[in-house]
C-alpha cells in the first residue's frame, strides 16, 4: 500500500498570500506612493520654471505684449480705448491703432462666420487684452540701449484717417532726442500690406536700432489637433517650408532659426497672417508662453543692427499679408510683379501636403471650372470627369483585369475544392489555370495603387480649398463644406429629433453606398472567406465614416464610383462576350 499523502495546508497558503498582500499594500502606500508624490511634484516645478522662463522671454522679445489680458472688456470696448487709421478696401475692412501702430482689427469683409442670413463676417485680427487677441506689430530695438524706441504704448502721429489701396498713410513718432520714426503704410487691392520703415537721426551722434516683427495670437486648441491639415505657425526658411504645431510648441519649447530668409507667420485652415522681411537673413523664432492663464503663441522676426550716423537715415521693408488662402492670390505673389520681388513658396501656406506638385495643379483646374460653371458641385463632377479620363488607362486595364478573373471564379472554386487538403499541388493547378487563360491576378492591383496618389491628393484639395467653403450645390446641399446635412433617421426632416452624430447619415453618404455595393459586384470574390466578408462590410462601415465628411467629398467619390461602375459594365459585357465567341469556336461543328 502507497503511504498516504498529506493533505495542503491550504490555511498556511491563505495567511501567505494575506501576508504578501499586506505587504505589497505597505510597501505601495508608505513607500512608492510618496515616491511617485515626490516625482509628480517635481514635474509640476519644472513645468513651472519652463513656462516662467517661456513668460520672461516672450515679455523681453521687442514689444511683445505683457499684462495686457483684460476679458470682461468686448473687443469693441478693446478698439474704442486707442485712437485709429480706419481701412477701407473691397476685401478688408478694420483699423490700425495709433497707440503701439499696431495691426489689430482686421474683418474679411468676402467671408461669413456662418451660413445664417445675417451672419457677421470673419474676424481675422482682434486687439489685445481678450481670449481672441490676434495682432502684428512692427517696428525697431535700440541696438546700443540708449536710443528711445517706440514701443507697444506709444502714440503715433497719422498724416490721414483712412488707408485704402491707392491711398498710403504715413505714422510718425520723435522720441524727444532729435530721432524720427516713421512707418509709411500702404495697402493693394486684396490682403497684403507693404510697411516702408524710415529712422531720421538729428540727435548729433550716430545711434543703432534693429528692426523687428511679430505676430501675437492668444489661441486655446481645443480637441486633437488635425492630422490632414496644418494649423499654427509656420514659415520659410532658407528656401524649405517649416511648419510647427501649437502643440510641439507647449511640450518641446520654442524654435529659433538664426540665419533665416523667407517669411514667417501663422495660418488656420482657411486664413493666414504673415510678415515677409526685406530680402536678407535675419533670426526667426516661433514661441509659446502663457499669460493670466491664456495660451500665447508668436512668430517674429529680428533683423541686424542698423548704424545711422547724425544727419543721415536708414530704411527696412516689410510686406504683412492677411487674409484667405485663395491659391491665384498667394500664387501671385509668389511670383512677384515689377513693384515687389517673389515670395519664395508663398502658396504653399494653403497646406497641399508632401502631394502638392499633384495637388497644386487639380485646385487650379478646379477652380477654372468654378469659375466658369459657377457651381462648385458641378465644378467638382466635371473634374472627377478629368480626373476619371486621365485615369482611363489605367482603370481599364484593373478592371479587364478583375473581369477576367472574376470570369475565372468557377474553375477556381473546383480547384480548391479537389485540392483543399493538398496545398502545394493546389498552388500548382492555380498557377497552371492563371498560365492557361494568360491571366496575371496582380495585374489589377498595380493600376490601382498607381492610382492611389491622384485620389489622396483630390481629397486634400476638395478638404483645403476655401472656394469650397459654404458652397452651395443644389437641393438640400447648401455647405459643400459641411456634412450632408439630410438625415434618413429624421426621415430627412419630416421627425423633429435630434439625434446623436453616429445617428446622422445623409442621401449624399448613402447614394455613395449604394455605389460602392453596385461596384464590389464586379469584383471578384476573395478566396479567403474571412476576407470575403470583411469586403461585403466594408460598403456599410465606409457608409459611416462618410457620413461625417464635407459633402463636396462624399460628391466626389459617388461620382467617381458612378462612373467607374459604368467603366466596369461596359468591360464585363466585352468580357463576355468574347468568352462566348471563343467557347463557340471551341465546340465541335454539330454537321
Amino acid at each position: 500500500m502507497l503511504p498516504q499523502q498529506d493533505e495542503p495546508d491550504y490555511i498556511r497558503l491563505f495567511i501567505a498570500i494575506f501576508m504578501a498582500a499586506l505587504l505589497f499594500m505597505g510597501w505601495q502606500r508608505f513607500v512608492e506612493w510618496p515616491r511617485r508624490q515626490e516625482m509628480a511634484q517635481q514635474v509640476i516645478q519644472q513645468e513651472q520654471e519652463k513656462r516662467a522662463e517661456q513668460r520672461k522671454e516672450a515679455a523681453t522679445l521687442p514689444g511683445a505684449a505683457t499684462n495686457e489680458s483684460n476679458p470682461s472688456l468686448t473687443r469693441a470696448q478693446r478698439i474704442a480705448l486707442s485712437p485709429r487709421i480706419a481701412i477701407v478696401s473691397k476685401t478688408l475692412r478694420g483699423s490700425i491703432a495709433l497707440t503701439g501702430a499696431r495691426f489689430d482689427d482686421l474683418i474679411l469683409a468676402d467671408y461669413k462666420e456662418t451660413l445664417a442670413p445675417h451672419s457677421p463676417d470673419v474676424t481675422l485680427l482682434s486687439p489685445a487684452g481678450g481670449n481672441d487677441a490676434y495682432f502684428t506689430q512692427i517696428g525697431w530695438v535700440s541696438a546700443d540701449g540708449k536710443t528711445a524706441v517706440p514701443g507697444q504704448r506709444t502714440l503715433w502721429q497719422a498724416d490721414r484717417n483712412t488707408l485704402s489701396p491707392g491711398h498710403a498713410v504715413t505714422l510718425r513718432w520723435d522720441n524727444g532726442q532729435g530721432v524720427t520714426f516713421i512707418l509709411a503704410v500702404s495697402l493693394d487691392d486684396e490682403y497684403m500690406f507693404s510697411v516702408a520703415q524710415r529712422v531720421l537721426n538729428h540727435s548729433g551722434h550716430g545711434i543703432s536700432v534693429i528692426p523687428y516683427g511679430y505676430i501675437n495670437r492668444a489661441y486655446t486648441e481645443t480637441g486633437k489637433p488635425s492630422a490632414i491639415i496644418h494649423e499654427g505657425p509656420l514659415g520659410v526658411m532658407q528656401g524649405s517650408l517649416e511648419e510647427v504645431s501649437y502643440k510641439d510648441l507647449r511640450e518641446k519649447g520654442n524654435r529659433s532659426y538664426d540665419d533665416a530668409s523667407g517669411w514667417l507667420g501663422i495660418t488656420d485652415k482657411y486664413w493666414l497672417s504673415a510678415l515677409i522681411p526685406a530680402e536678407g537673413h535675419y533670426k526667426t523664432s516661433f514661441r509659446y508662453y502663457s499669460e493670466n492663464g491664456a495660451d500665447r503663441y508668436q512668430a517674429d522676426y529680428l533683423d541686424g543692427a542698423q548704424r545711422i550716423n547724425n544727419g543721415q537715415s536708414a530704411g527696412y521693408d516689410v510686406r504683412f499679408f492677411a487674409g484667405a488662402k485663395e491659391l491665384g492670390v498667394l500664387d501671385a505673389y509668389a511670383k512677384g510683379d515689377g513693384a515687389h520681388p517673389p515670395i519664395p513658396l508663398f502658396e504653399r501656406a494653403i497646406d497641399f501636403g508632401w502631394l502638392y506638385l499633384l495637388s497644386e495643379p487639380m485646385l487650379k483646374t478646379l477652380s477654372f471650372f468654378f469659375i466658369h460653371a459657377g457651381n462648385f458641385g458641378v465644378a467638382i463632377l466635371l473634374l472627377t470627369i478629368v480626373v476619371r479620363l486621365l485615369l482611363f488607362p489605367l482603370a481599364n486595364k484593373s478592371f479587364h483585369s478583375m473581369a477576367q478573373m472574376r470570369a475565372l471564379t468557377p474553375e477556381m472554386q473546383k480547384i480548391k475544392a479537389r485540392y483543399a487538403d493538398d496545398q502545394i499541388t493546389l498552388q500548382k493547378e492555380m498557377l497552371s489555370l492563371y498560365k492557361r487563360e494568360k491571366v496575371n491576378p496582380a495585374s489589377g492591383c498595380l493600376p490601382m495603387l498607381i492610382q492611389m496618389p491622384v485620389f489622396f491628393a483630390l481629397y486634400k484639395v476638395l478638404y483645403v480649398s476655401i472656394e469650397m467653403r459654404h458652397a452651395p450645390f443644389f437641393g438640400w446641399i447648401k455647405d459643400l463644406s459641411a456634412t450632408d446635412p439630410s438625415n434618413i433617421f429624421t426621415g430627412f426632416g419630416l421627425v423633429p429629433w435630434d439625434t446623436p452624430p453616429w445617428m446622422h447619415l445623409g442621401i449624399l453618404p448613402i447614394a455613395y453606398c449604394l455605389t460602392m455595393i453596385v461596384q464590389m459586384k464586379f469584383q471578384p470574390t476573395p478566396a479567403d472567406a474571412t476576407q470575403a466578408k470583411v469586403m461585403k462590410f466594408m460598403p456599410y462601415f465606409l457608409l459611416f465614416v462618410f457620413a461625417r465628411m464635407p459633402a463636396g467629398l462624399v460628391l466626389y467619390w459617388t461620382c467617381s464610383n458612378t462612373l467607374s461602375i459604368i467603366q466596369q459594365r461596359v468591360i464585363t459585357v466585352r468580357h463576355k462576350d468574347k468568352m462566348a465567341r471563343k467557347t463557340a469556336r471551341q465546340m465541335p461543328d454539330a454537321r
